[in-house]
């Protein structure tokens, strides 16, 4: 059997296969048959900055000024004192998996300001946990607010979270940035201990018989994983951080994409919420069955063999590869058909 052992923010773990945060991870119970399927670590569903604010009593009145004029403006957001248990439910949850489960339990935090971020990853941090996932999620809907200003408003995020507590910080970084590569090395800079790739944006759908704008959300396909796995190509061996990759995981050939592009780790939900969660178990069975018959001992052996430094036509992750993309398309012969 090979070395399926992996480390990951300092974090010594018994494979490469995470769960990411979804309904899966918010219970005890649930942890605990994640942990008995091989999964390595779980990162519990975000807390989110709006819930820290209304904790506060900061934004109280901001959300519902207005609902008088606008009634369904109240909708937009749910509970948020007790969607994923609250602040103080989410303390108790990340105690409890401690004492419960032995694999390591990463928190996640959910915003883009400062706010009341640091009080709780000090708390995050006395709970327990083993590290803190922060999750950038923004909509930048205001056209006064540069791309410049955006960035350095996450590196600073960043910086004054790591120098407020001891436990290690992955950064789920978004897929959107001008250069995602600079944005990556500045996160390594701020002294980030991972770099996840990357954050999945959640995008409303039209109504168009009620003319309501709604959720929309949809599980991850494995051709997601393509983005991904071409970044963190070119990350790899330009950050101290360890890299992840999270979105489209759904296979054994899928993790060991991960692993050969450079991801120290790979995060999966999708596929457990759409095949049980056994199916971690298997794919952990066929990621050891490849590394034996490809005679590589360890994962640690194989990470990052086909990263863009390592592999003999980097040209492969530029532009070069566009022109060969385009020309590898063959028209069928009956497209004109009637």
């Amino acid at each position: 059997m090979s070395d399926l052992s992996t480390k990951y923010l300092g974090l010594n773990l018994k494979s490469p296969l995470l769960a990411s945060a979804s309904p899966l991870c918010e219970s005890v119970d649930n942890i605990k048959r994640l942990e008995d399927q091989n999964l390595a670590a779980v990162v519990l569903p975000s807390l989110f900055e709006e819930q820290l604010e209304l904790d506060s009593l900061s934004v109280d009145c901001d959300l519902t000024r207005g609902s008088d004029s606008f009634p369904e403006s109240a909708n937009f957001l749910p509970d948020l004192h007790t969607y994923n248990l609250g602040p103080d439910g989410y303390l108790e949850l990340i105690r409890h998996a401690k004492e419960s489960a032995q694999i390591p339990i990463i928190a996640s935090l959910n915003g883009v300001s400062k706010g009341g971020w640091l009080q709780y990853a000090r708390l995050i941090e006395e709970a327990g946990a083993d590290a803190i996932e922060l999750n950038i999620y923004s909509i930048a809907t205001d056209p006064a607010v540069s791309g410049i200003e955006l960035e350095q408003g996450y590196i600073d995020l960043v910086r004054q979270l790591k120098r407020s507590i001891r436990i290690p910080v992955a950064v789920k970084l978004s897929p959107f940035f001008s250069a995602p590569a600079n944005m990556g090395v500045r996160f390594d800079e701020a002294r980030a201990d991972g770099i996840v790739l990357f954050n999945r944006f959640y995008q409303p759908d039209f109504d168009i018989d009620h003319m309501e704008v709604t959720p929309n959300l949809t599980l991850s396909r494995p051709e997601e994983l393509l983005m991904r796995l071409h970044w963190t190509a070119i990350l790899c061996g330009h950050v101290r951080a360890d890299l992840g990759i999270t979105g489209g995981v759904h296979s054994s050939r899928d993790l060991i994409k991960c692993i050969l592009a450079g991801a120290r780790v790979a995060f999966m939900t999708s596929a457990l919420l759409r095949n049980g969660v056994q199916h971690a178990a298997h794919v952990l069975t066929e990621l050891d069955r490849w590394l034996e018959e490809h005679e590589y001992s360890s994962v640690q052996q194989m990470c990052g063999s086909m990263s863009h430094g390592a592999v003999p036509d980097p040209s492969a992750f530029e532009r070069g590869n566009y022109m060969k993309v385009l020309s590898s398309y063959t028209l069928r012969a009956n497209v004109f058909n009637d």
